[in-house]
């Protein structure tokens, strides 16, 4: 019992502190909005993470862990390699959806000159996930040969998270569709 609940409390900050990552950047994990979040006290949140970093590490890696299976998942159900690529977009949109958040590693890399090492490569590694994956996919959509996908991988990685900045900064998220539209039209994404 006493094992779930410290499981459960571990858990309900990591929820907090990754909301918290995905509209403030790392600068906004504020133990003591986390622990009232949570509904503990603020140095209650140590006895789980000794410092910020720790908690930031953790959350950068939670998130990119849940981005790689979310991008297996989408792997495994696309019927096509190329029906996988035009659904990638919907990962950075879901953030959007979500009261106009962003993607929590785009929000921590503007933050590269603050960032603890061990966070930094987390959000490090999402980057990593991302063009890996789509490396992947570009070459079994045969759309680039295995030399050529890094570049192409990085390009649609920099262009969708950039798309999901310019359109969170005007609280707009057809704006963010009519920028992966215009990305299709000119041949960086499969239509």
């Amino acid at each position: 019992m006493a094992a779930t609940l410290k499981r459960d409390v571990r858990e309900a900050i990591l929820v907090a502190a990754r909301e918290a990552a995905m509209a403030y950047g790392y600068g906004g994990i504020n133990f003591r909005d986390l622990a009232e979040a949570v509904g503990i006290k603020a140095a209650s949140i140590n006895y789980y993470f000794a410092n910020k970093a720790i908690l930031g590490e953790a959350v950068a890696r939670r998130y990119w862990e849940d981005i790689a299976r979310d991008l297996e998942a989408i792997s495994t159900n696309a019927q096509s390699p190329m029906e996988a690529l035009r659904q990638y977009p919907r990962i950075f949109r879901l953030s959007l959806e979500r009261n106009n958040r962003m993607c929590l590693s785009s929000f921590m890399a503007t933050e590269y000159d603050v960032l603890p090492e061990q966070v930094l490569k987390e959000v490090q590694a999402f980057a990593d996930v991302n063009t890996a994956w789509l490396r992947e996919q570009l070459v079994a959509a045969k759309l680039a040969k295995p030399k050529d996908s890094e570049t192409r991988a990085r390009a649609i990685y920099a262009a969708i998270a950039g798309a999901q900045i310019i359109a969170r900064s005007r609280s707009d998220i057809n704006l963010f569709d009519s920028l992966v539209r215009s990305y299709q039209d000119a041949g960086l994404l499969p239509n």
